[in-house]
């Protein structure tokens, strides 16, 4: 028996090292060819150049949390227009579990006296792993991306962090650098993305989708919740507009209207805002250039960013 057991244990002396050897020189294969490992270095939301430079940023007015509907929603060009120094900590799919780990890295840093947190059904019942991969891939690994992995539990997610480790023990990312611009898109300084003029065409049938609130998800977001209120932050939830399509696919919008309610100060500009599939959108899920305008002068206009922000105290804020 202890012959095994120390044969067992010899195997898996070898075994570790090997599977890291493996994973290492796995990880430089197409992605369209492995399925179980997905490294994104300089990935389409730009959350590479995004986070390259929020280290530059601090003592910011107002912070933007959420998915794409963050980065591509509120455009820190036009709240600077107003007066207000911002940043957009958006990142691909951002779920809460992924929001819990950027604002554990930069919200003391970045010190916000506003926090505008983009909501929707999706952020709850999804598992996280696309936006995990997207951290992972473009931020720094420490323990607070092996918690994520254990709450995500996923295979491609500990393949593609155990990679990522290699890389950065090597230091193969230091000459990376994130063009800002492509055929699609341009990074705005801030961490805004905007997306180049494109028609909108509405031929796809939205499906009906069920709204679960996954556990997981939903105590992340109670934890960033009580983040806020324990340090005296003011925040605002906001469920930005998208087409009529999607968000009629959702048939229990109500009930999570009625949940982000319970929450603290809550705004659906879906039902705030009339605005054109086609004129103000470029897809399903996000605005283009002119409907982010219309969105953000409303929502500046709403809850009356000027005189909050204008009545700044070493205590902070207070939103009515």
């Amino acid at each position: 028996m202890k012959r095994f057991i120390k044969s067992i244990f010899k195997f898996a002396l070898l075994l570790i090292p090997t599977c890291f050897i493996y994973l290492f020189f796995w990880g430089f294969i197409p992605d369209k060819i492995k399925s179980n490992l997905n490294y994104c270095l300089g990935s389409g939301g730009y959350l590479y150049a995004r986070l390259q430079e929020v280290k530059n940023f601090k003592d910011v007015d107002i912070l933007f949390l959420g998915s794409s509907r963050s980065y591509r929603g509120f455009d820190t060009r036009i709240f600077n227009q107003y007066g207000f120094y911002s940043f957009n900590l958006g990142s691909s799919s951002q779920t809460p579990l992924q929001t819990k780990v950027l604002l554990n890295r930069y919200l003391n840093e970045l010190n916000p006296k506003l926090i505008i947190y983009e909501v929707s059904p999706e952020i709850f019942h999804v598992d996280g792993v696309e936006s995990a991969l997207d951290i992972i891939s473009n931020d720094k690994n420490d323990r607070e991306t092996i918690d994520m992995a254990l709450a995500i539990n996923h295979i491609k997610v500990y393949n593609t962090l155990c990679y990522a480790f290699e890389r950065d023990l090597l230091h193969l990312n230091v000459n990376f650098h994130q063009p800002l611009r492509d055929e699609n898109d341009a990074y705005i300084s801030g961490g805004y993305v905007e997306r180049r003029p494109v028609d909108f065409s509405n031929d796809k049938e939205m499906e009906d989708l069920e709204f679960v609130f996954n556990e997981k998800q939903s105590d992340s977001f109670r934890e960033i919740i009580r983040l806020f209120k324990k340090q005296g932050i003011d925040y605002i939830l906001v469920y930005t507009p998208v087409t009529h399509d999607s968000y009629e696919s959702y048939p229990d919008n109500e009930h999570f209207d009625d949940k982000m309610q319970t929450f603290g100060t809550y705004y659906n500009f879906n039902k705030m805002l009339n605005l054109n599939d086609s004129l103000h959108f470029y897809d399903f899920d996000h605005l283009n250039q002119a409907g982010v305008e219309v969105f953000n002068r409303n929502l500046i206009e709403k809850i009356k960013i000027e005189q909050i922000i204008c009545e700044k105290s070493a205590s902070g804020l207070s939103i009515k």
